[in-house]
C-alpha cells in the first residue's frame, strides 16, 4: 500500500515505506506514439532479443542470501572472539587467603581486549566499505548489494544503526561478560552468558530474515526500516547502486538545448526608418549643385553621438536579409591555470568515460590527489553561449558562483545553465567559465 510520500520518477519502490510501485517509465508502449524525450535524459533502447526485466528489473534480496551474507561477514571475528574469551576464562586462577577467594582475571582481560579490539576494527571497517559502495564480503558472494532508500550507497550511518539493531542481543551479552567481570560473578557466568549468547545470536538472524515477513514486496527487515535502507539481489536484477540509483541509468545532461527566438533588432528591422522624406517612385528633375558641408559639433549634441546607427558606421541594413552572428566559442579555466576550449559535450572528473549508450564526449581528466572529484563528476553541454552543467550524482556535490557572488548548490541529475563569467565548484576545485 502506498504511504502518500512522493516518489521519484521512475522509481520502482516507495522510498519511504518500500512498497512496490508500476515502473511505467521502464515499460514500452502497447500503443500509440512515444512521448516527446524530456531534456536531460538519454533514452534507453532495447535491441533484438532483449529482456527488459533482466537488464532494468529491481530484484529484492531473498532472506536466504541476506542471512548467507551475514554468516560470512561475522563468522571469522565471531569465531575468533569467542576463543579469546574461552581462554581466557579457562584461564582464570583462584587463591584464598584469610578467609577470602581472589580471582586472577589478567588473562581475560587481556585476551578480551584484543577480542573486543580486533572485532571493533573489523565491524568499522566493514561498515565504512558497506556505507560507501553497499559491498561487503559477504553481500559480493551472495550476489546482494546494500542500498538507500532511493538505490544508492546507503551510508555509514544508516550501515551503523542496521548494524546496532541486528547485533542488540550480542551486544548485550558482552554487556553482561563485562558486568561478570567486574562483579566477579564467575561461578554464575555459564548461566548468564550461555542463554544470553543464544538469545543474541536467534535475534540476529530473526532481524536479517524479517524481510519475509514484510508485507510490501519482502523488501525490508526490521533493521532496514529503522535505517530506511534496501537490500537487492544484483545477479537476477540490476545493481542500483552502480547504475543511478532506484530511476534506472541514464545521463542527466540535455540532449538538445531549446531553441532560441529570434528577436528583431531596433536596428535591423525588417522595415528599417530612414530619417527625412521617403522618395517619391516619380522622376524629378536634377537638384542644383550642392552646398558647402557645414561641420556641426557633436559634442554639443550626444544625442546624435549616441545613435545605433553609429555603432555600424551608418549603414542601413536591407530589409529581408538576415546577418548571422558569428558562432561564440567558450573556454574553461581551471584553478592550477589550464584553460580547455569546450566542444559541444564535455566530461569532467578523474577519470571521466561516457556512460553505456551515451555519445562520445570531450574528457578532460582532472587530477585530485585527495579524491573529492568522481571519476566523472561534471557533464557539461555547451551552444557557444552559455554552458549547461550537471552534476553526474558525484559523493562531494558540486556548485555554481554567478558574476554577483551568489553560490548555489546544483541537484545531482538536473542540468543548470549558467553564463560566462560564472564559476563552477567540483569537489575541492574550481573553474571558472568565459569567452575564447
Amino acid at each position: 500500500m502506498r504511504c502518500g510520500q512522493p516518489v521519484l520518477a521512475g522509481a520502482s519502490f516507495c522510498g519511504a515505506c518500500g512498497s512496490p510501485l508500476p515502473n511505467r517509465g521502464a515499460m514500452p508502449s502497447r500503443g500509440g506514439r512515444q512521448a516527446a524525450p524530456i531534456p536531460g535524459s538519454i533514452p534507453v533502447g532495447l535491441g533484438e532479443g532483449s529482456d527488459m526485466s533482466g537488464t532494468l528489473a529491481l530484484v529484492p534480496a531473498a532472506p536466504g542470501k541476506r542471512l548467507g551474507a551475514a554468516v560470512l561477514d561475522w563468522l571469522a571475528p565471531v569465531a575468533i572472539l569467542t576463543v579469546l574469551l574461552s581462554f581466557g576464562f579457562a584461564g582464570i586462577t583462584s587463591t584464598r587467603s584469610a578467609g577470602l577467594i581472589i580471582y586472577d582475571t589478567s588473562l581475560l582481560a587481556l585476551l578480551g581486549s584484543i577480542g573486543a579490539g580486533l572485532a571493533l576494527v573489523y565491524a568499522f571497517a566493514v561498515a565504512t566499505v558497506e556505507g560507501r559502495s553497499g559491498n561487503t564480503i559477504g553481500n559480493r558472494l551472495m550476489g546482494i548489494r546494500s542500498a538507500d532508500k532511493d538505490g544508492y550507497a546507503p551510508g555509514l550511518g544508516a550501515v551503523f544503526l542496521r548494524g546496532i539493531v541486528t547485533g542488540a542481543g550480542i551486544l548485550l551479552a558482552v554487556l553482561a561478560s563485562v558486568l561478570v567481570a567486574v562483579f566477579k560473578w564467575f561461578d554464575a557466568a555459564p548461566l548468564i552468558l550461555g542463554p544470553l549468547l543464544l538469545l543474541g545470536t536467534a535475534w540476529a538472524a530473526a532481524v536479517v530474515v524479517s524481510s519475509d515477513w514484510d508485507r510490501n514486496g519482502k523488501l525490508r527487515g526490521w533493521h532496514d526500516r529503522a535505517a530506511k535502507t534496501l537490500v537487492f539481489d544484483v545477479v537476477n536484477g540490476r545493481n542500483p547502486v552502480a547504475t543511478g540509483g532506484i530511476e534506472g541509468p541514464y545521463s542527466f545532461a540535455p540532449l538538445d538545448l531549446p531553441p532560441v527566438q529570434h528577436v528583431a533588432s531596433p536596428v535591423a528591422s525588417r522595415t528599417p526608418v530612414v530619417p527625412g522624406p521617403v522618395a517619391s517612385e516619380t522622376p524629378v528633375e536634377p537638384l542644383p549643385p550642392a552646398a558647402p558641408a557645414v561641420h556641426l559639433d557633436t559634442a554639443a549634441h550626444p544625442e546624435t553621438a549616441a545613435h545605433p546607427d553609429d555603432a555600424m558606421d551608418r549603414t542601413q541594413v536591407r530589409a529581408g536579409v538576415r546577418q548571422d552572428a558569428p558562432e561564440a566559442v567558450l573556454r574553461i579555466t581551471l584553478d592550477d591555470g589550464r584553460d580547455f576550449r569546450l566542444e559541444r559535450t564535455v566530461l569532467i572528473g578523474r577519470n571521466p568515460a561516457p556512460a553505456a549508450g551515451e555519445s562520445q564526449a570531450q574528457l578532460l581528466p582532472v587530477p585530485d590527489p585527495g579524491k573529492t572529484i568522481s571519476k566523472t563528476h561534471l557533464h557539461l553541454l555547451t551552444d557557444g553561449t552559455g554552458l549547461w552543467v550537471t552534476d553526474r550524482h558525484s559523493t562531494n556535490g558540486s556548485a555554481v558562483t554567478t558574476p554577483d557572488g551568489m553560490r548555489t548548490a546544483l541537484q545531482p541529475g538536473v542540468p543548470a545553465y549558467v553564463s560566462p563569467g560564472t564559476t563552477v565548484h567540483f569537489g575541492d576545485r574550481t573553474f571558472n567559465v568565459g569567452h575564447a
